[in-house]
């Protein structure tokens, strides 16, 4: 029987965000000492000044690397809390677990029994994150910019806006296409904590493309579903899946 729990290498290490310097690096507090630590989501994490924010972080193996430590989970409970809720911001190993997920026949009402499995297929001039069983295409996101931050004391309302859809609607396109003979088409909707139902942006002078771009892929027939996984210090579970209705 497959594995249900995507098991870390080695249990990861707590600390304590004190600042986020520029895009890629964290300083954090390790056992009393100030580190700097690789940041894996290099856009905007929710909507919080990192100031004492809890974390959680895995250790690299290569001593050459410029940073021991990868932030693996931040927390919005107070650092004194003992017991502490953890949300995901490793969105490239967001895709390894996703694997996981899939391969262990974890989430069947999705894809069904998986015997073939493929990674990074070509689709016409991008490429999809995966392939499973030769026909459902599934192109992934891990959303960390909507972490629900509001009635956290460091909580800092957006004053910019995502805008980089241009290779979002390049993927809706590409991916609606691959729609044929037997073939699906899913975009998957990853959140590395127990986040609700996800409901679209209001539409602007720049979310209006990309929904216009979702909502042909829908009437192609590319379905939405989302995925929630739950990040603790010794690996990764998964708590729900479901197709979601955008629009």
């Amino acid at each position: 029987m497959a594995a249900s729990f995507y098991k870390f290498k080695r249990p990861l290490t707590e600390g304590l965000v004190k600042s986020r310097p520029n895009r890629f690096i964290m300083l954090v507090e390790i056992q009393g000492k100030l580190v700097k630590c690789h940041c894996p989501s290099t856009g905007q994490i929710g909507s919080i000044t990192f100031q004492n924010i809890p974390c959680l972080l895995s250790k690299s193996g290569n001593p050459e690397r410029k940073t021991a430590y990868t932030v693996e989970a931040i927390s919005l409970d107070s650092p004194k809390k003992k017991s502490k809720s953890w949300i995901g911001i490793n969105q490239t190993d967001a895709n390894r677990y996703m694997e996981f997920f899939i391969k262990s026949g974890q989430l069947p009402r999705m894809v069904g029994k998986v015997e073939k499995f493929q990674r990074e297929v070509k689709l016409g001039k991008s490429r999809i994150d995966f392939l499973v069983n030769g026909r459902d295409f599934i192109e992934a996101k891990t959303l960390v910019m909507t972490i629900p931050c509001e009635g956290h004391p460091n909580y800092k309302k957006r004053t910019s806006k995502f805008l980089s859809f241009g290779r979002l609607i390049k993927h809706y396109k590409e991916i609606a296409n691959s729609i044929g003979n037997g073939s699906r088409a899913i975009f998957l909707l990853c959140f590395l904590y127990n986040s609700v139902s996800f409901v679209p942006p209001q539409t602007d002078n720049h979310t209006i493309k990309i929904k216009r771009a979702a909502r042909k892929a829908i009437a192609k027939g590319v379905e939405n579903w989302q995925l929630n996984l739950k990040v603790s210090k010794e690996g990764v579970k998964l708590l729900d899946y479901f197709r979601l209705n955008l629009f």
